[in-house]
């Protein structure tokens, strides 16, 4: 049962590790001399990296880049609040009650994370054929299935009693 719950906790930071940098790093969409994330753009001029705001109007609707910065930034939060939950319940909770909280912080961070990249999905570089998703959108995409994976097996390890 200890490898079993070093397994998961490992899950867990690999999982808060994920969506620190997916929602950190400036990689969500590329081009060869443009790198945008959610919260700014990056501009490649003489082979020197520029900070730009991102642009204004249709191909960025505010509200829609608002709901994937708050959505990615309380992924975070919710999953760093239950790696805490996850290691108090270990010392407080009896054997039935156990894993409960952390199981729901990861879902509710699982969901947050796919909420975010779900829109940036739809919403952002739809007319753009000359780029690509970066590897911070990746992450973000992996982060959603390690973090679901992680809330399941916080539900199902809630019914074990050894």
């Amino acid at each position: 049962m200890l490898i079993l719950l070093g397994a998961i906790f490992a899950l867990h930071i690999i999982g808060i590790i994920l969506l620190l940098v997916a929602t950190i790093d400036n990689a969500w969409w590329m081009t060869d001399t443009m790198s945008t994330d959610i919260w700014a753009r990056w501009i490649k001029v003489n082979n020197v990296w520029n900070y730009t705001d991102l642009p204004q109007g249709s191909h960025y609707p505010e509200d829609y880049l608002q709901a994937v910065q708050a959505t990615s930034v309380l992924a975070c939060i919710f999953s760093i609040l239950g790696i805490f939950v996850f290691v108090a319940q270990l010392f407080t909770l009896s054997k039935g009650n156990r894993f409960t909280i952390s199981g729901i912080f990861q879902f509710v961070a699982s969901l947050c994370i796919m909420v975010a990249a779900a829109i940036y999905t739809d919403r952002f570089h739809l007319q753009e054929n000359n780029g690509w998703y970066g590897h911070s959108f990746i992450l973000a995409w992996i982060a959603f299935a390690l973090t679901f994976i992680s809330s399941i097996t916080y539900f199902v390890l809630r019914k074990k009693t050894a």
